[in-house]
C-alpha cells in the first residue's frame, strides 16, 4: 500500500471515530437553542459569501469566516457552530488549490474544524462563559477566550500534522503572524454582529454584513490587479535578462528557469517544431534539466501538436480534460496544464508546455503573460543566433570553418596564462604545412586546392575531436593547440596524424584536364611540435617554436616528417 493510500484510510478512520460521535455527544450535552430556519438560512448565506470572497496574503488566500463563527457561537451555541463550521470546511477544501487529494483533505480538515470548535467551545464553557449573554464585559472577555483558544488549537493541530508527515515549517512563521494578526483584527466585527443582532434581528447581518463584504471584494479586486502588475514587472525583468544573453543555449535555459520560477510551475517543457516534427529540446522538472530521450513525433500529436494545429494557447484546469491528448513526455503527476505557440516572424518555432502537480494552479492572466514572455523569448533567442553567427564569421575560416588565426592568437594566450599560474601542466602546439601545395594548385586548379583544405580540415577535427583546437593559420598551413598535453603526446599524436593524411585518398574535381573529371590526390605534411613550459612561456614564442620545427626539422629534413623543437 503506498503511503498516501495508507493516510487517506488512517484520515477516514480516525475521522468515523471522532467527528459523527462528537457531534452526537455535542447535541446531547450541549443542544441547541429553539432557532427561527430564516436566522439559520441567513448565517450560511453568509458563511458561503465569507468563502467564496477570501483575501489574498502574499498570494496565499484567507477567509475571513472567524467573524461569523464567533457570532454564531455566542448566539446559538457550540453545536450550531460547529455545523456551520463545517459547511464552511467543505467549500474552502473545495476552492484551495493544493496538491493533496480531496480523499485525504476532507477527513483531515473536518477533525481539524472539529476539534478546535470542541476545545474552545468547552473551554469557553468551563470558563463561566454563557452562550445568549448581552453583557458587552462578558461577550468581549470570553468571546476573546474563544477566539484565542481556536486560533491556538488550529495552529498546534496544523503544526502537528505536517511534522507527522516529515515536513518542516516553524511554527512562528510568516503566515502564523498574519493568521493572528487577522483573526484579532475582524474580531470587533464578531462582537458587533452579536451586539447588533440581538438589538435589531437579521437587519444587524446586512448593516454588518454588506459593508464588510465589499470591503472584502476590493481588496480581493485590487490584490488580484496588483498580482498581475507583479507579474508583468516581473516579465520585464525576464525580458531584460534574456536579452543579454549571447548564446541560444543560455537564452534557452534562462528562459524555462525563469518562466517556471514566475508561474510556480513543476515541469516544464520546450518542444522544437521543425519539419513537420516536435523534438523536446528542454525537459525541466523540479528544478532541474533532465536528460532527453524523446524522439520526433508529427506535428499533429500530444499537448504541443494540439497548440501547433489550433496555432491557440490553452490552459486545463485538471488532468481528467487533457488526459486523452496522448502526451507521454508530461510528467503523470501534472494536473494543471498551460501550452503556449512560440512564433517568430508569423511563424511558430515550437511550444511551451507548463505544468503543475495540483489543480486550478493556473489563472487566466497568467497566459497573456506567458504570451509576452513567449514574445521576449523569440526576439531574444533571434538576437542570439545574429550574435553567435557574427562571432563565427569573425574566429572561423569561411572556406574550412576551423577556428582562424584571430581566434587561435587569444586562445593560445588564455592557455599560456594558466601555464604560468599553474592551472595547466602542459600546452603543446601541433602545427602543419602541406608539402607541394602550390604544385597541386597548377596542376588541378585552385578550386581542387580548396576541396583538399575541406577535407583535410574536416579529418583533423575527426581525429583531435575534443582534445584540443584545430585552426587554419593560414593558407595550406594548420595549427592543432593541446592543453595539458605534454611534448612526447603531442608527438605521437601528429605522427598519428601524419600517417592518416599520407594514406587517406582525397578526391577531387579537377579544373584543368580536359575531361574535367573526379581524381584521387595523395598528399603529405611537414609537421613541427613545440612545448610549454619546457621550449617558452610565451604564446608567440611557441609558435615560432612550432613553425621552426616544422621548416628546419622536418621539411628541410625532406618533408613527410614530424619534429619537435630543441633549443
Amino acid at each position: 500500500m503506498d503511503p498516501i493510500t495508507k493516510r487517506t484510510r488512517i484520515l477516514w478512520t480516525a475521522w468515523l471515530f471522532v467527528v459523527p460521535p462528537g457531534l452526537y455527544l455535542i447535541y446531547q450535552y450541549y443542544p441547541p437553542p429553539a432557532m427561527e430556519p430564516t436566522d439559520v438560512l441567513a448565517y450560511l448565506a453568509f458563511f458561503v459569501l465569507a468563502c467564496l470572497f477570501p483575501m489574498n496574503i502574499s498570494g496565499v488566500p484567507t477567509y475571513l469566516v472567524q467573524w461569523l463563527t464567533v457570532a454564531v457561537f455566542l448566539k446559538y451555541g457550540l453545536f450550531t457552530e460547529v455545523i456551520l463550521s463545517q459547511v464552511a470546511m467543505i467549500i474552502v477544501i473545495l476552492r484551495l488549490r493544493t496538491s493533496e487529494s480531496l480523499s485525504a483533505r476532507f477527513p483531515f480538515n473536518s477533525i481539524m474544524f472539529f476539534a478546535v470548535s470542541a476545545i474552545a467551545g468547552l473551554l469557553f464553557l468551563f470558563a463561566g462563559g454563557e452562550v445568549g449573554s448581552l453583557s458587552l464585559a462578558h461577550v468581549i472577555v470570553f468571546g476573546l477566550l474563544f477566539q484565542t483558544v481556536s486560533f491556538v488549537a488550529n495552529q498546534l493541530i496544523l503544526y502537528g500534522y505536517i511534522r507527522i508527515l516529515g515536513e518542516h515549517k516553524n511554527f512562528f512563521s510568516l503566515d502564523t503572524i498574519w493568521d493572528f494578526t487577522i483573526a484579532f483584527l475582524v474580531f470587533p466585527f464578531s462582537i458587533a454582529l452579536y451586539m447588533s443582532e440581538a438589538y435589531f434581528g437579521l437587519a444587524a447581518l446586512l448593516l454588518l454584513g454588506i459593508p464588510f463584504f465589499t470591503m472584502t471584494a476590493v481588496i480581493h479586486m485590487y490584490t488580484n490587479s496588483e498580482k498581475v502588475n507583479n507579474d508583468l514587472k516581473k516579465a520585464g525583468e525576464i525580458g531584460h535578462q534574456l536579452a543579454a544573453r549571447l548564446s541560444s543555449d543560455e537564452v534557452l535555459d534562462q528562459f524555462v528557469i525563469q518562466v517556471a520560477e514566475l508561474l510556480k510551475v513543476d515541469y516544464a517543457y520546450v518542444i522544437d517544431y521543425r519539419d513537420g516534427q516536435l523534438l523536446m529540446l528542454r525537459t525541466y522538472e523540479d528544478k532541474e534539466f533532465k536528460s532527453l530521450g524523446a524522439k520526433p513525433v508529427n506535428c499533429d500529436q500530444g499537448i504541443a501538436g494540439k497548440a501547433i494545429v489550433e496555432n491557440d494557447s490553452f490552459m486545463f484546469s485538471r488532468k481528467s480534460q487533457w488526459e486523452d491528448i496522448q502526451s507521454d513526455h508530461i510528467h503523470p503527476e501534472s494536473e494543471s496544464l498551460m501550452a503556449m505557440p512560440i512564433s517568430r516572424n508569423n511563424k511558430i518555432e515550437g511550444v511551451l508546455v507548463l505544468a503543475v502537480r495540483r489543480k486550478h494552479a493556473f489563472l487566466h492572466h497568467q497566459l497573456q503573460i506567458l504570451d509576452i514572455l513567449s514574445t521576449y523569448f523569440a526576439v531574444s533567442l533571434e538576437k542570439a543566433v545574429l550574435v553567435q553567427n557574427a562571432i563565427a564569421k569573425s574566429e572561423r575560416c569561411g572556406l574550412t570553418k576551423l577556428y582562424n588565426y584571430r581566434y587561435l592568437d587569444e586562445a593560445i594566450g588564455k592557455c599560456m596564462e594558466q601555464v604560468n599560474s599553474g592551472d595547466l601542466n602542459h600546452l603543446s602546439v601541433i602545427m602543419m604545412d602541406i608539402d607541394h601545395f602550390k604544385a597541386i594548385n597548377d596542376k588541378y586548379g585552385h578550386q581542387s586546392g580548396n576541396e583538399i583544405l575541406v577535407t583535410l580540415a574536416n579529418l583533423l577535427k575527426e581525429m583531435v575531436v575534443e582534445e584540443g583546437t584545430v585552426a587554419r593559420y593560414g593558407g595550406e598551413e594548420f595549427v592543432v593547440l593541446l592543453p595539458n598535453y605534454s611534448k612526447e603526446v603531442a608527438m605521437l599524436l601528429a605522427e598519428n596524424i601524419r600517417k592518416e593524411i599520407e594514406s587517406h585518398e582525397f578526391l577531387v574535381q579537377s579544373d584543368l584536364d580536359d575531361n574535367r573529371g573526379t581524381v584521387s590526390i595523395h598528399i603529405t605534411m611537414s609537421i613541427g611540435v613545440s612545448s610549454a613550459p619546457d621550449d617558452s612561456d610565451d604564446a608567440m614564442a611557441m609558435i615560432r617554436n612550432a613553425d621552426r620545427a616544422l621548416y628546419i626539422g622536418a621539411k628541410q629534413a625532406g618533408r613527410n616528417k614530424v619534429a619537435a623543437y630543441s633549443k
